[in-house]
């Protein structure tokens, strides 16, 4: 007994003719009478009875209908539940982003990804860019979206694409540097400054660059990440140099109305973003269609803020060395 013979068998069933079946199916007629011809073979037993052209079923084929049928639907079920897991249109998505693109902009674009499929399941969790790569690490994530920070030390367990952009200054309108076109570290010397924790990498970055410039930094506000400090600089409180997605999100948003201007370096201050995907947890169809697309939307969003953009793919060894 094999599919293609429970297959004829329902629809010799349903139109009592063995030329109905053949039409239906787009097979001969000899082939539909020897498939029928076999099924009975392996069961042992005569399924129809030849009543002038049309075949009238003995009673056990009605019992066999049904069985028939709930195999038949299943597989079909199967069929349709594979082809959407193939074309990325079905399954569960486990995701980990860091605080300021999940505030926004990592949603958005989830949700018009998948709309309103009900065959998709997403956990989308904030983490810090430690944590995240820690996930990935562990292979806890189909992918994560993270500040880029180079290993030390141990050896990963996962894959890394990097995505560098510009970094701008935000300033209050009213501030003197709002009308330049652009801005140096040195025009930075002593003025009131938003900044990141001290432990994190774009934080040192940013102190290395203004002692290389023996400009004094002056930080006065300390936050987690960029968007908290969008309010501190509309109310003329400071300045702070930002990543180019916290610009995104900014002009998405507009939180400060208006009141915020973002200036670029003369001299590039570039910003690493990095998408982390687990070396031993093999992705979905449906995992890289996503991951593909939110680095799209990504490096058209930061073209849009006109950060100049470009993604590299990085090995371990290029990691080590960086």
């Amino acid at each position: 007994m094999n599919l293609t013979q429970l297959t004829v068998f329902r629809e010799v069933m349903e139109t009592g003719s063995i030329s109905q079946t053949a039409k239906k199916l787009n097979r001969t007629q000899p082939a539909i009478s020897l498939a029928l011809k076999n099924l009975e073979k392996s069961l042992g037993l005569t399924l129809f009875e030849r009543k002038g052209r049309r075949l009238v079923p003995v009673p056990e084929a009605h019992y066999l209908l049904a069985e028939t049928t709930g195999i038949l639907d299943r597989l079909s079920t199967i069929s349709g539940t594979m082809e959407g897991l193939i074309k990325g249109r079905s399954g569960s998505l486990n995701i980990a982003t860091m605080p300021g693109p999940s505030a926004f902009l990592f949603p958005r674009f989830i949700s018009q990804s998948v709309g309103e499929n009900p065959d998709i399941r997403i956990t989308l969790s904030t983490r810090s860019s430690p944590q995240i790569m820690e996930l990935a690490g562990t292979q806890n994530i189909d992918f994560g979206f993270a500040d880029f920070e180079h290993s030390v030390g141990r050896e990963r367990q996962y894959s890394t694409e990097i995505i560098r952009a510009d970094c701008f200054c935000a300033v209050d309108r009213a501030h003197p540097l709002a009308s330049r076109e652009s801005i140096t570290i040195s025009d930075l010397d002593g003025i009131p400054m938003g900044g990141l924790h001290a432990t994190h990498p774009f934080q040192r970055k940013v102190r290395l660059e203004f002692q290389e410039e023996s400009a004094n930094y002056n930080p006065t506000v300390t936050c987690q990440y960029f968007l908290p400090l969008v309010p501190f600089v509309s109310s003329g409180q400071c300045c702070t140099i930002v990543d180019p997605l916290t610009v995104a999100t900014e002009r998405e948003l507009n939180l400060s109305q208006g009141q915020v201007t973002f200036v670029p370096f003369q001299s590039p201050l570039r910003y690493e973003y990095a998408i982390l995907q687990p070396d031993h947890r093999p992705p979905s169809q449906l995992a890289l269609k996503i991951k593909a697309g939110w680095k799209s939307e990504v490096l058209q969003m930061l073209k849009e803020v006109k950060a100049n953009p470009h993604a590299v793919q990085i090995d371990e060894a290029d990691d080590k060395q960086s």
